[in-house]
């Protein structure tokens, strides 16, 4: 079953990532998380996504130590950049903001902040401090809403797109995975969705998983909305590739999909990066379909593959034809399995309070 509907009356409403915003989260690396091994590396690559993201929009910065975090940015961002940082001190155990961070409704009434809970995809790894990190940035004043606990759901933002216009896309493998909702079925886990998220209709995709993908199968590693009903998504062409028949199956679940007023998906493929492994030899879910949309601009992961990535930067500029597309070699974040939209959380436009 692809998807199912359900009228909803509220006021409120996920929106698309392409719709205005006002800030980005980020979760910055320190010598505690899984980055201490390779923490100059991964430190330089936030100071690069904070240098791309903050000519668009200001940055929200989630550190155990702000007057550290701020002198390293100062060491490398002019004195103008440096005006669009805010800075909120909280410990944590990574730096998943995706995961782990609030998400926004926008409605009459303004914004509603949920607050799922985040237990390290599945009890995986440590996430006490991160679940703990959103009621600290809530209560730091510097949000405009009100927040709604949802401390008894397990829900990670990567495992959830917005088309903007009531529907939601999610995959069967990541939400039906042992260790987060169960014994929820997948019938009851819809219905919390939509009912938590005012939506009308959810999208379950089946297939897509990436090696390596430690989340159990993140549609935002695998497939994106994009405006006038697109999709972005990963192909896999190599019937070498072990991954290979997923992603057909993948491809042809789309290709089957329609849109609430009965259309086909316009369908925009991605390369598939070629294979990346870790030192023991244990391949890395590499994915072009981890970008992330900030005002007029698209910050699009690279992986040195230069002719796969120029395609990868093409079919993006072709579903955001009016932003700027921006690269940024993404090889170090793989390095703990993610990307750069796993790193970032969004937050739509009038989520910060005036005096900020």
């Amino acid at each position: 079953m692809l998807f199912a509907t359900e009228n909803h009356h509220d006021n409120y409403a996920l929106p698309a990532e392409w719709a205005p915003q006002s800030a980005v989260q980020l979760t910055w690396p320190h010598e505690n998380s899984d980055w201490n091994y390779c923490l100059d590396a991964i430190t330089q690559t936030f100071v690069e996504l904070v240098r791309a993201i903050v000519p668009f929009e200001p940055v929200l910065i989630v550190t155990p130590n702000v007057e550290q975090t701020r002198a390293r940015l100062m060491a490398d961002l002019s004195a103008d950049l440096l005006t669009d940082l805010k800075f909120v001190q909280a410990a944590s155990n990574d730096t998943w903001a995706r995961d782990h961070a609030l998400i926004t409704l926008q409605g009459k009434n303004g914004n509603l902040f949920l607050n799922f809970c985040f237990n390290g995809w599945g009890g995986k790894f440590p996430s006490d401090l991160d679940n703990a990190i959103n009621r600290r940035v809530f209560e730091a004043g510097i949000l405009d809403g009100r927040m709604e606990e949802h401390a008894d759901f397990v829900l990670e933002g990567g495992a959830i797109e917005s088309d903007g216009k009531g529907t939601v896309f999610t995959t069967s493998q990541c939400l039906l995975a042992p260790r987060r909702n169960q014994p929820l079925g997948q019938k009851e886990i819809e219905q919390k969705l939509k009912e938590f998220l005012r939506a009308d209709r959810i999208v379950w995709l089946d297939y897509g998983n990436l090696t390596g993908d430690d989340t159990d199968g993140h549609i935002d590693t695998i497939v994106r909305c994009a405006p006038d009903d697109t999709l972005v998504y990963v192909g896999c062409e190599n019937p070498d590739d072990e991954q290979y028949h997923d992603f057909q199956m993948l491809k042809k679940q789309l290709e089957d999909l329609q849109t609430t007023s009965g259309k086909a998906y316009r369908l925009l493929e991605l390369p598939m990066p070629e294979p990346i492994f870790d030192e023991e030899g244990n391949r890395l879910p590499a994915t072009y379909a981890n970008f992330l949309i900030v005002n007029n601009a698209v910050i699009c992961p690279t992986y040195n593959q230069p002719t796969l990535d120029r395609q990868a930067l093409e079919v993006i500029a072709e579903a955001f034809p009016n932003r700027k597309i921006i690269p940024l070699d993404a090889r170090t974040i793989i390095l703990q399995h993610g990307s750069i939209h796993c790193l970032t959380m969004q937050f739509p436009a009038g989520a910060f309070t005036k005096n900020n």
